[in-house]
């Protein structure tokens, strides 16, 4: 049966997304790769339930699109933390912490209750139960 195995993010700071997907969403990462020669260096971070994402850095990567805005392609990804009241807590404690809450805490028309917050480099996170 398939699935998704990782998803993959380029980032213009590497150790900032690491840091901030480690602290508020408790995953672990590995040692990370560095390939000099192409100018690539990544990260692979796992969560609690064995999804991946893989952050990686490329000196030839061109600026895209503003972050943050919906736009065609990858538009968010989705972290379920167990619970509406940590729902709550995890997006008053992003807030708090200076990171923007672009979709406040609600029950959506399809039944999530979730929020959606922007990482450090303006890729949109629902967290949701």
């Amino acid at each position: 049966m398939p699935k998704i195995e990782h998803l993959a993010l380029y980032c213009r700071n590497l150790e900032a997304m690491r840091s901030f997907y480690i602290a508020y969403f408790g995953a672990k990462c590995n040692e990370k790769y560095v390939n000099s020669t192409k100018g690539f260096e990544s990260y692979f971070l796992t969560f609690d339930e064995g999804s991946r994402l893989e952050l990686m850095a490329k000196t030839s990567i061109i600026e895209g699109e503003k972050p943050g805005f919906e736009q065609l392609g990858y538009t968010h990804m989705a972290m379920s933390v167990g619970s509406k009241d940590e729902v709550d807590r995890l997006t008053e404690a992003l807030r708090e912490d200076g990171f923007v809450v672009v979709g406040e805490c609600r029950t959506t028309g399809d039944g999530y209750y979730e929020s959606v917050v922007l990482d450090p480099e303006g890729n949109r996170i629902e967290i949701t139960v």
